[in-house]
């Protein structure tokens, strides 16, 4: 399936390994974006696989309904388009990193952004990980790239679970006022039925209030989502 692009300039690519993974990790500041630039959305795992003991033995209707579930969320976020590769779920290493980064080099080709938003490498999760290596690789700075800025996000219950033992360690740099949007992140993630879980659990509504809530106090706003600057040419 292909983006549904155009060529407008200052559009965002927002690449992320798990369906929910662009919510927890940015769905505020998308919402904001999006009112101005033209938001894109990659995801490149299935998501779900991995709780079965085989990729077998998973429920199809459930692969879909997952799938459903962020078509809906990235309407309501007010993307344009949104597009998976069904990756296996948490078992991005047994991919070649090539293979992903042919993937991503894919979306950037048709979708040009100016900038991209995805996982942190300082991650509890392998996908996230690798994600983060193959879209750095697939938007290296050559000639003529259309990448300027590249943005790293967390993801609550998997970033912070890493308890600074993974390296490098989130540092953010870049903060976006989200005071205006932090209820439609929160909206956003019921379409995920299941996923969210109960406070004090970091996917729960109150959780992610909070979180963008201290993230916000830490610069004089209301609520922030936070990045680490990988790479900006201006």
């Amino acid at each position: 399936m292909s983006f549904r692009a155009d060529e407008s300039q200052g559009s965002v690519l927002v690449v992320t390994a798990h369906p929910d993974d662009e919510v927890l990790g940015c769905g505020a500041t998308i919402a904001k974006l999006s009112k101005s630039r033209d938001i894109h959305i990659l995801i490149l795992g299935e998501g779900i696989t991995s709780r079965y003991v085989s990729r077998d033995n998973t429920n199809k209707a459930e692969l879909e309904r997952i799938s459903e579930s962020a078509r809906a969320a990235a309407a309501a976020l007010g993307t344009r388009s949104i597009r998976f590769e069904k990756l296996p779920d948490n078992r991005f290493d047994e991919v070649s990193l090539l293979d992903i980064v042919k993937r991503v080099e894919t979306a950037i080709g048709e979708v040009r952004p100016e900038s991209i938003y995805t996982h942190h490498p300082g991650d509890l999760n392998i996908d996230h990980r690798i994600t983060f290596q193959a879209v750095l690789t697939a938007s290296r700075p050559l000639a003529g790239s259309c990448v300027r800025e590249l943005y790293t996000f967390e993801v609550p219950s998997s970033t912070e679970w890493s308890f600074q033992q993974l390296h490098p360690i989130f540092k953010p740099n870049v903060f976006v006022d989200v005071s205006e949007t932090i209820s439609e992140k929160i909206r956003t993630m019921a379409y995920y039925e299941g996923e969210s879980r109960p406070f004090p659990h970091p996917r729960s509504s109150e959780a992610l209030r909070i979180i963008a809530q201290r993230w916000g106090i830490a610069v004089g706003l209301e609520y922030a989502e936070a990045f680490e600057l990988v790479r900006s040419i201006r």
